[in-house]
């Protein structure tokens, strides 16, 4: 491992650009911490952190200038690599027949991440095994996937709907990543401790100011990590879960939930690892033209369950338990892991703050009652 002082952080952002990528990052923007194209390290929210509870989120200032002192915000990385609209393609009246034309291309093909979190890398990982392999792989996100640089920051300090621990997700980055940060700021100490993870962070490190960890650095590193796994905020016990949700399908807590939650599928629209869409099709008044889109779309509205049949899921009750035991148990069944990577986005965006630790919780000792 090596050493990147924090005021040379601005070099790394400088030879991504000069490597044609295009940089993603946090910042600051309508009193949240968002990802967008960031030019510089002006761009990024030093010296902010965020405090995150169920239903609440805000940001203050930090005693220090540490440059990713927050955990995550409304914005995940699937913002970019699954878009919220894209178009799947385009036909053209041409005399008695049509052209058709798609997908569209993407305007941008070198995407770098920087500040991507270890469960967030978890996240892309399961998106990895729906959009990038077998014989329906989504060639968009593919090709996206593929040339996207990922220079992953090691979390030290946990907000209070965390739960990365429980879910085996973090606060380490293990892989995946190109380059791994861990910030160390102690007293007049301030510097980055970077680990390679593949053979373009090695090239990418060739042409940074770096130095030899010693033995000290990595001590701080491991400290740092180590209180993290201490702070975290909420905790899931996993073991058996699948099997608790798909033995109490009927439980009389769905309807407890369905009682306080909105439908409103925020949980959805911030979840790092939800991918519904629905598909549009749209024509010009004169008939010359037809597109046809590709839009995010949530478990939790009234049509995306309707089929010529009528619909399978006409309430609240059903598309929650849907959204949860697909998270938490489905998903297990279907990809070997489970579809939570304990960001806790849901917890904090919900507006009347449903906690699905606790609701998993919940079910979980009323069921081990049950049996005693």
């Amino acid at each position: 491992m090596q050493i990147l002082e924090a005021q040379h952080l601005g070099a790394l952002l400088d030879t991504l650009r000069r490597r044609n990528y295009t940089v993603i990052g946090p910042t600051l923007r309508d009193n949240a911490i968002v990802l967008d194209e960031i030019q510089s390290v002006g761009d990024l929210p030093r010296g902010w952190t965020d405090e995150q509870e169920p239903a609440r989120y805000s940001l203050e200032k930090r005693a220090d200038g540490a440059f990713f002192g927050y955990v995550v915000g409304p914005f995940s990385w699937k913002k970019f690599l699954f878009p919220p609209r894209h178009c799947l393609l385009t036909a053209r009246r041409n005399g008695k027949s049509f052209d058709v034309v798609g997908p569209q291309k993407n305007d941008i093909h070198h995407y770098a991440f920087l500040g991507v979190r270890s469960c967030e890398l978890h996240a892309i990982d399961l998106h990895d095994k729906v959009f990038d392999s077998g014989e329906y792989a989504d060639r968009n996100y593919s090709e996206l996937r593929r040339e996207a640089m990922i220079v992953c920051v090691n979390c030290v300090e946990p907000r209070g709907n965390c739960f990365c621990v429980s879910m085996k997700t973090g606060p380490r980055a293990e892989e995946g990543f190109d380059l791994a940060l861990t910030e160390i700021l102690e007293e007049k100490l301030h510097y980055f401790v970077v680990q390679t993870g593949s053979a373009r962070g090695e090239s990418l490190m060739a042409d940074l100011p770096l130095r030899a960890a010693e033995a000290s650095d990595l001590e701080r590193m491991e400290r740092a990590l180590a209180g993290a796994v201490q702070q975290m905020g909420r905790s899931l016990q996993t073991e058996g879960l699948p099997a608790t949700l798909n033995e109490n399908f009927e439980h009389p807590h769905w309807d407890d939930l369905a009682k306080r939650c909105m439908a409103c599928g925020n949980c959805t629209m911030v979840c790092p690892t939800c991918f519904c869409s629905t598909v549009e099709d749209l024509t010009d008044l004169a008939g010359d033209t037809a597109e046809r889109w590709r839009k995010w779309d949530s478990c939790f509205t009234s049509d995306f369950t309707k089929i010529a049949g009528g619909n399978i899921r006409m309430s609240t009750r059903t598309r929650y338990r849907q959204w949860m035991m697909h998270k938490l148990a489905h998903w297990v069944d279907q990809f070997g892991a489970f579809g939570c990577v304990g960001c806790g986005r849901c917890i904090t965006w919900c507006p009347v703050g449903i906690d699905i630790t606790a609701e998993a919780r919940a079910i979980q000792q009323s069921s081990a009652a049950k049996t005693v």
